[in-house]
C-alpha cells in the first residue's frame, strides 16, 4: 500500500490517498477539502483507479472538494450521513467493516467534535479526521459532547493494546502510543475529571 498526503488549501485540511500496489491500482481518498492540480497529478501520475471517498466528518473544510471529484471520478462516498454535498453516500455506522478491493477498513465512531466522526482503521493506519491530532483532540460544542469524546477516545482508540500511525484532518501526523502518553487534551480532561467534588445529601 502507497500512502499519500495531500494538504487541502482551503481550511488547512489534511487528505489522504492510499494506493494498491497490485495490479488492480485501486486507490481511495479521505477527506478532500478540496480538489487541487497536486492532488489530481498523484491519482493520475500513479495509475490509480480511484474507487472510494471516506468522509471522516461533513464540516466543509473535509468535503469542499467532493463535487469536483465526483466530476472526474466515479467513485463510492462513504459517510455517516445519507448525503454529503447533495451527493448520495454509502452510509457506514461504528463496527462496520467493509472492503474496497484489498483494502479492509473499520469503522470507529467517536462523536462529540460533530455528531457523524468518524475514525477509519486501515491496517496500522487510523484516520481520525478532527477527533484526535498530534497533543489535541477535537474541539467541542458543550461539556457533554466532551465527555462523550473522551469517553469513546478511552474505550475505542486508547484503550485497546497495538500502536497505530495517527493520521488527522489537521496537523502533523502522530502515533497512538504518542498520544497515549502525551496528549495534552486528554492530560487535562483527566485531571479535571479526578479534580471534580462529590456532593452527599444526607436523607
Amino acid at each position: 500500500m502507497k500512502l499519500f498526503f495531500q494538504y487541502c488549501s482551503y481550511g488547512f485540511g489534511n487528505c489522504y490517498i492510499l494506493g494498491s500496489e497490485e495490479q488492480s491500482k485501486a486507490a481511495i481518498i479521505v477527506d478532500p477539502g478540496s480538489m487541487e492540480k497536486n492532488t489530481l497529478d498523484t491519482i493520475e501520475n500513479n495509475n490509480f483507479d480511484l474507487k472510494a471517498v471516506l468522509i471522516t466528518h461533513d464540516h466543509l473544510s473535509h468535503v469542499r472538494g467532493l463535487r469536483t471529484l465526483k466530476r472526474i471520478y466515479n467513485a463510492e462516498v462513504y459517510a455517516v450521513n445519507q448525503t454529503i454535498m447533495d451527493i448520495k453516500t454509502n452510509m457506514v455506522k461504528d463496527g462496520d467493516f467493509f472492503n474496497i478491493e484489498e483494502f479492509l477498513i473499520e469503522v470507529i465512531s467517536i462523536p462529540g467534535h460533530s455528531s457523524d466522526s468518524v475514525v477509519y482503521r486501515i491496517g496500522n493506519l487510523l484516520l481520525t479526521g478532527d477527533v484526535l491530532t498530534a497533543g489535541l483532540v477535537g474541539s467541542t460544542a458543550s461539556a457533554y459532547g466532551t465527555t462523550t469524546q473522551m469517553n469513546k477516545l478511552r474505550s475505542r482508540l486508547l484503550s485497546p493494546p497495538g500502536d497505530f500511525f495517527v493520521l488527522p484532518g489537521h496537523g502533523p501526523p502522530s502515533t497512538l502510543e504518542a498520544e497515549r502518553r502525551f496528549n495534552a487534551d486528554i492530560f487535562r480532561y483527566e485531571e479535571n475529571r479526578t479534580k471534580r467534588p462529590v456532593f452527599k445529601v444526607d436523607v
